[in-house]
């Protein structure tokens, strides 16, 4: 059973993380944060360091919530390629899913923390190393266990799907067009079939 402590602070963290996802590490101020949990300044220093700390618990927060997404949709019962399928319709509705996380959290935090917090950007970086060798994983035991052939190596594979992915949110996220991100997972659903054979 979680103390009353570990509740509070669970309480913050899932309260800010998509307003740190939203505004950014700079853009979110400390009235925002005392704004969106009802808590006074003390109140949220009294739980974490400073603000860094809450925007990297923040992410770290919004990471798990990805990450145990794609293990879901890369751990259903059949072929590599049932696998592979099941997550490039995960991504279709991927706005849908990251909608109450104020965004995608490795597209937002990504880019945001570039010039500003290097442990919010490696972590993002992290996060992304970690999505593609889950997908690279899912290929090789395809290969692996003879259902296809891939033109080249298995995490070579993962990355450039990964970026098309990628690519297709930041677009649809910065023109707010669902489209991009539907017609080009829709795409790759096609490509995946004609190269992985």
């Amino acid at each position: 059973m979680s103390t009353k402590a570990e509740r509070t602070t669970a309480y913050i963290i899932e309260t800010v993380a998509p307003v740190f996802n939203k505004h950014g590490y700079i853009g979110t101020s400390m009235s925002d944060l005392t704004e969106a949990t009802n808590l006074t300044k003390g109140a949220l220093y009294g739980n974490f360091e400073n603000k860094e700390a809450l925007a990297l618990s923040a992410f770290e927060y919004n990471r798990s919530l990805l990450l145990d997404a794609i293990d879901e949709h890369l751990d259903v019962e059949g072929t590599a390629m049932d696998k592979i399928g099941n997550l490039i319709a995960f991504y279709k509705k991927y706005d849908v899913f990251t909608m109450t996380m104020g965004g995608c959290p490795v597209l937002n935090v990504g880019i945001d923390a570039q010039h500003n917090n290097r442990l919010l950007a490696s972590a993002a970086k992290e996060t992304i190393k970690e999505i593609e060798g889950k997908i690279a994983l899912a290929l090789e035991n395809g290969v692996n266990k003879g259902e296809f052939k891939l033109p080249v190596t298995p995490l070579q594979f993962a990355k450039q799907l990964f970026t098309i992915i990628q690519g297709a949110i930041a677009m649809a996220t910065l023109t707010k067009d669902r489209k991009y991100l539907l017609n080009t997972v829709t795409y790759l659903e096609f490509l995946i079939k004609r190269e992985l054979k």
